[in-house]
């Protein structure tokens, strides 16, 4: 498990750009076969990419976690961003499709992530926080969210969000997890941006074509930088930074928040006249 420290603003103004990509930057999370955690100071979250090919792999707890199993005094949300696959908690079989959503609480001891195919392997991404009480393990079809659009294309951010695990929909203790898919033609996520102290971010970007590449803003609003990313890559955001990016072309991405509160709308607006 890659270990991820927390840093204050006035360091981060200091970072090159190989620190920049050290500190936020999560590459190679889908590496077949294995399993890959980042533990991030970040609200102690964990992020990591599971990829079973024949055999199925298990989700345990670790000496770095200090727990016997992996919900020991955690919740987790995971997306399937591959093939189809499936994921079994305690004997209970989910079948997760593409950009399917699955939430399981505090306290579930064996988690069995499995691919339908080896040839085309489920990948499946979570986030995991701590937690305080058991919520029910709970599947969301990416088929049964219609999502709400937002944005234009005259703006180049014509998109569909769908909110998966939230405060109206699939309750955890605070995990808040969707995703957001860009139209053909749009490129730019979440601008105007916007800070939150009261939680950090985690972002997740997909569906993006190999020679593709995704400019990824983040920084203080007058202290701007940015981490250029391609398909599968994760970033953190800390709760002093923006979020928010354009790329070569079209693209989705999965959102994953923890912190003080699960309010989704909670965030302090950048007016576009303040980025520096």
């Amino acid at each position: 498990m890659d270990i991820r420290y927390s840093t204050h603003p006035d360091h981060a103004k200091t970072f090159t750009t190989e620190d920049i990509r050290k500190h936020y930057l999560i590459e190679e999370l889908f590496v077949p076969g294995e399993t890959k955690l980042v533990y991030t100071m970040e609200e102690r979250a964990i992020v990591g990419g599971i990829t079973p090919i024949e055999e199925s792999l298990s989700l345990k707890g670790n000496d770095q976690m200090k727990a016997e199993y992996f919900l020991e005094r955690r919740e987790v949300g995971i997306f399937n961003v591959g093939g189809a696959g499936s994921i079994t908690v305690d004997g209970e079989t989910y079948a997760m499709e593409n950009k399917d959503c699955l939430y399981i609480g505090l306290g579930k001891r064996e988690l069995l992530f499995s691919s339908e195919s080896a040839a085309s392997p489920a990948k499946f991404y979570l986030y995991s926080a701590p937690a305080h009480k058991e919520y029910p393990t709970q599947h969301v079809a990416f088929k049964d969210i219609e999502g709400d659009r937002l944005g234009a294309l005259e703006t180049a951010n014509d998109r569909v969000i769908r909110r998966m695990i939230h405060k109206e929909g699939i309750q955890s203790c605070q995990v808040v997890m969707g995703m957001t898919q860009l139209s053909t033609g749009s490129v730019w996520n979440s601008m105007p941006t916007h800070t939150h102290d009261r939680r950090s971010e985690v972002y997740l970007y997909i569906d993006l074509d190999e020679n593709a590449r995704m400019f990824h803003m983040m920084g203080e609003p007058t202290q701007t930088r940015h981490i250029v990313m391609k398909n599968e890559e994760a970033v953190i955001s800390p709760p002093w930074s923006i979020h928010c990016g354009a790329a070569t072309s079209n693209y989705t991405f999965i959102w994953a928040m923890a912190g003080d509160n699960k309010t989704y709308n909670d965030m302090d607006q950048v007016t576009m006249d303040e980025l520096r």
